[in-house]
C-alpha cells in the first residue's frame, strides 16, 4: 500500500507539472500504437505569406476591393539528425489578450532533414490560431511530414472580425498555402528541397473543416450566397458548386483532407449535388453531442459526400472540442474578464480528456496520411474495424491473436470505449 501511494503522489506530481508547463506532447500509456512521436526530430520556424492580390471584404460594403493578404505561419519539419529536442511556444490565450507559453519537442529554426516530405496544411477554427493543433503538427512532422499551420487573418483569438471574411478567404487561404510551399525556398532558402506539395494533406477544424471540404471538391448551395452573414457583393459565387471559379480552385496536388468538427452543414452551405462533388478522400471526426456544427449535419456530410472514400471517426458524447485542441493551458482556467467566461471551454470538453483525444486524433491522422501520402495500401487495415469498438472481441492466447479477435487494430485492451467508425467507399 506504501508503494502504491507513493507512486500516486509521484503521478499527480508529474501531472500538474505537466499541466504548469502547458505541454502539448503528452502521450498517454493507453495511446493507440500511432499516437505521439515517430522517428524524426522535429525542427519548426515562421514563415510570413502574402498574396497578392485577394479580395477584402471588410475594406468596403459599397465595393469590391481588392488588395495584399497577409498570413503568418508556424512550419513544423523533419530535422537533421542529432538535432535536440525542446522549444517554447509563445502565443495568447482564446480571449486574445492572456499571453501563454506552450512546451513542446519542437527546435526553433533547426536544421531541416533530407527531404522531400509530403506536406500537410492545418487550419484552425473561427477564432483560433496557428498552434491550436500544435501537438498534431509536431507528431505528424515527426512521422515524416512538413506541416504549416496558418493564423487565417480576420479568424484569429487577436483579429477576429466579420465572419463574412472567414467565409470567403478560409478555402482561398488553404489554396493559396499548398502553392506557396510549392516555392518553399523563396521564403526561406533553407527550405530548399524539404517539401512535396505535389503529395499535399489538408486538416481543418471547423471553418477550417468548411474550407477543406471546399477545397476537396465540395462547392457550397445557391442559397449560402443569400444569407445574412455572408460577404457582400455575392463574392461566395468562387465557392459555388458547379462554377467556373470553384473548378479552377480544386488542386490536383491535394490527396486528403481531414474535417474535424467541420462547420456549415448545420447552416445550409451544402446541397446534396454539392457534397457528391466531394473528390478527395475525406477522414471526418465528429463529438456527436457537437452543438456548433451540429452531429446530424457532419452525419450528412459524411454520407452525401459520395464522390470519394471517406471515414466518419464518432467521438460518442463529446462535444464541438473533441480532437482538434491543445489541452486547455493553466491560464485558461480562471473566468476572463474581457469573455466573462473561462477559456478553458475553448479548450476542453466536459467528458473526454483532451490528451486521450489528441492521441486518438493523432493516431488515425497519421494512419489516413501513410494510405494517401505515402500510398501505403497496407494501412487501410487501421480502419478495417467494426463499427463500435465496445464491440469488438478481445482474444488472445499467450500473446498470440486468436481468429475471433476483432477488437480496434492498435489500441489496447479497453483502449477504444467511446468510439465509432464508419467508412463508404466513392459511390456509395
Amino acid at each position: 500500500m506504501k508503494k502504491l501511494t507513493t507512486a500516486l503522489i509521484a503521478l499527480a506530481s508529474m501531472t500538474g507539472a505537466a499541466i504548469a508547463e502547458n505541454r502539448i506532447d503528452m502521450v498517454r500509456p493507453d495511446a493507440p500504437a500511432l499516437a505521439g512521436y515517430g522517428d524524426h526530430p522535429v525542427g519548426v520556424r515562421q514563415l510570413e505569406l502574402t498574396d497578392a492580390d485577394r479580395i477584402d471584404v471588410l475594406a468596403s460594403e459599397d465595393q469590391v476591393v481588392r488588395g495584399p493578404r497577409r498570413l503568418v505561419g508556424e512550419l513544423w519539419y523533419p530535422a537533421a539528425e542529432g538535432t535536440e529536442a525542446g522549444t517554447t511556444y509563445a502565443t495568447v490565450l482564446r480571449d486574445g489578450e492572456t499571453e501563454v507559453e506552450l512546451q513542446g519537442q519542437a527546435a526553433r529554426d533547426a536544421e531541416p532533414g533530407e527531404g522531400p516530405f509530403p506536406l500537410v496544411i492545418l487550419s484552425h477554427g473561427y477564432p483560433g490560431n496557428r498552434f491550436l493543433m500544435s501537438h498534431l503538427a509536431e507528431t505528424l512532422a515527426s512521422r515524416g511530414h512538413a506541416v504549416l499551420a496558418l493564423d487565417h487573418a480576420d479568424s484569429t483569438y487577436q483579429d477576429q472580425a466579420a465572419f463574412g471574411s472567414t467565409l470567403l478567404n478560409r478555402p482561398l487561404d488553404q489554396a493559396f498555402a499548398i502553392e506557396a510551399m510549392a516555392d518553399a525556398a523563396a521564403l526561406d532558402p533553407a527550405l530548399e528541397g524539404l517539401i512535396d506539395a505535389e503529395n499535399a494533406a489538408l486538416v481543418g477544424y471547423s471553418m477550417g473543416g468548411y474550407g477543406a471540404l471546399i477545397l476537396a471538391g465540395a462547392g457550397i448551395a445557391e442559397g449560402a450566397l443569400e444569407l445574412d452573414f455572408a460577404p457582400p457583393h455575392g463574392v461566395l459565387e468562387v465557392h459555388r458548386a458547379g462554377s467556373d471559379a470553384h473548378e479552377g480552385l480544386i488542386d490536383s496536388r491535394l490527396k486528403a483532407v481531414v474535417a474535424i468538427g467541420p462547420w456549415g452543414m448545420n447552416a445550409g452551405f451544402w446541397d446534396e449535388d454539392g457534397l457528391a462533388g466531394l473528390r478527395v478522400p475525406a477522414l471526418i471526426m465528429a463529438g456527436d453531442r457537437d452543438t456548433v456544427s451540429g452531429y446530424e449535419p457532419m452525419r450528412a456530410i459524411f454520407a452525401g459526400g459520395s464522390g470519394a472514400p471517406r471515414h466518419l471517426l464518432t467521438f460518442l458524447n463529446a462535444g464541438h472540442n473533441a480532437a482538434a485542441p491543445i489541452p486547455a493551458p493553466a491560464e485558461s482556467w480562471p473566468v476572463s474578464e474581457r469573455l466573462g467566461w473561462a477559456p478553458f471551454a475553448h479548450y476542453a470538453d466536459p467528458v473526454w480528456d483532451t490528451v486521450r483525444m489528441n492521441n486518438i486524433a493523432q493516431h488515425f491522422i497519421a494512419a489516413f496520411l501513410e494510405r494517401h501520402l505515402h500510398g501505403d495500401a497496407e494501412a487501410a487495415a487501421w480502419f478495417d474495424l467494426v463499427e463500435y469498438a465496445h464491440d469488438g472481441v478481445w482474444a488472445e492466447e499467450e500473446g498470440e491473436r486468436l481468429p475471433e479477435h476483432s477488437y480496434w487494430q492498435g489500441f489496447e485492451q479497453g483502449s477504444g470505449l467511446g468510439l465509432r467508425m464508419e467508412t463508404r467507399g466513392a459511390g456509395e
